[in-house]
């Protein structure tokens, strides 16, 4: 009887094992397809000083960051920065334009690839970087933004990532709204 008992034994505990393999192995599968998957995340990082007076410049010092958190690479990365009509923001940044010779002597460089007259929609690429592999982040770094208001004023910035395996486009995780109000003298806007 004890040779029945050892055998029922020996048959549970190697069902436990055999359970434990597959859910290991299930484990590996699914963190092999994770790894596998295309993600691409973008935000944006950013500091405001704002004075709320009349004839004060105010400034946003901002940087747009993309992501791969995927396994898989994006190709040909490129950005747009969109900023809300009727907003009072001049934009700045450090990018080129496509006839601009100092390209080679700028590293981390950005070309602009839009039309420079635009004041709304800012397309950037890097000049340097091709590809975005896993686990690595790109970043359009130390844009501004300055403006000087009169009176009450608002305004958004966008941001969204391309690629040749996000046609789309990815939208930012995050946007910057600024809004305020001027008290002119006497309490009256």
């Amino acid at each position: 009887m004890k040779t029945a008992d050892n055998v029922w034994e020996k048959i549970v505990e190697l069902q436990e094992m055999n359970t434990s393999y597959l859910k290991k192995i299930k484990s590996l599968v699914t963190e092999k397809k994770a790894l596998s998957d295309f993600q691409v995340i973008c935000y944006f990082t950013y500091s405001l000083n704002i004075f709320h007076e009349q004839g004060n410049e105010n400034y946003c010092l901002g940087s747009f960051h993309i992501q791969n958190l995927g396994g898989r690479p994006l190709t040909n990365p490129y950005i747009c920065i969109k900023i809300s009509p009727g907003s009072p923001f001049d934009f700045s940044g450090k990018y080129l334009y496509k006839d601009s010779k100092q390209k080679m002597r700028m590293t981390d460089a950005w070309e602009r690839i839009n039309d420079p007259m635009d004041k709304q929609e800012y397309w950037l690429k890097p000049v340097e970087k091709n590809v975005l592999n896993p686990s690595e982040t790109l970043s359009f770094s130390n844009f501004q933004m300055r403006w000087l208001p009169e009176s009450s004023y608002a305004g958004s910035i966008m941001g969204f990532t391309y690629g040749d395996e996000e046609k789309d486009g990815i939208s930012s995780l995050n946007q910057i709204n600024i809004s305020g109000t001027i008290i002119k003298e006497g309490g009256n806007e």
